[in-house]
């Protein structure tokens, strides 16, 4: 593969051609700084869009308002933002809007935490492996990546859960995939909105403040026993 560049800032360099390449490349000084760079089925996929405030960004800071308050009650951690996640059995590696990982995945070694470059205690610089939970927020640019590509990457890499949700339209269309029991090949409904990593029931409302913007509630319509 010759260099490619993308743009001023983001140059893709000769001899990534694989995931292992990628790998090495995304977690090391070179790696661009703005912009998505995922690794999906042997492509590499550049998103240099800038996040919609009112059906992104607001979307997910409530996400992980919630989230983040359920994860510290069951030894689970929450990372938002430039957090990588790659499976070599998903060929994938992704940076998500959201990512869920429990101790209990990381002590019986589903995930893997990947140690930054230094080899310094507790810094690490990737997940490697089938995560609890991701969540992906559909941009303009990201609608075919996040329902079929991530989609189909993800279930291969053992993720246990996955959300889609589309602020876009004039209804929020909210997804809960769950492949929890991959051996016997049950999967949850995603229009239910279960979530069975958290043992509950989730809804996603939006209205408008008094000033006219969109709010967002992740609401626990039902915690199952």
């Amino acid at each position: 593969m010759a260099t490619v560049l993308i743009d001023e800032a983001t140059e893709i360099p000769d001899g990534v051609a694989s995931l292992t390449a990628f790998r090495h490349w995304a977690t090391g000084g070179d790696f661009p700084k703005q912009g998505r760079i995922d690794w999906v089925g042997s492509r590499i996929e550049v998103d240099m869009s800038p996040e919609d405030l009112f059906t992104h960004g607001s979307v997910k800071a409530e996400i992980v308002r919630v989230l983040g308050n359920l994860c510290k009650a069951r030894s689970m951690h929450l990372f938002t933002g430039e957090t990588r996640v790659s499976s070599v059995e998903g060929d994938v590696s992704a940076e998500p809007d959201v990512v869920v990982v429990s101790d209990a995945a990381l002590n019986d070694g589903r995930v893997r935490l990947v140690p930054s470059a230094g080899g310094r205690p507790d810094r690490y610089v990737e997940l490697e492996g089938g995560v609890d939970l991701i969540v992906e927020i559909v941009s303009d640019s990201s609608v075919t990546k996040d329902t079929q590509r991530l989609l189909a990457a993800y279930r291969a890499a053992g993720v246990r859960e996955y959300w889609i949700i589309d602020a876009r339209g004039e209804d929020v269309q909210f997804a809960i995939h769950c492949w929890t029991d991959r051996e016997h090949g049950a999967e949850v409904s995603p229009d239910q909105g279960l979530s069975a990593v958290f043992n509950t029931q989730f809804a996603l409302t939006r209205h408008r403040n008094p000033a006219g913007r969109f709010v967002y509630d992740l609401v626990v319509t039902e915690a199952t026993a």
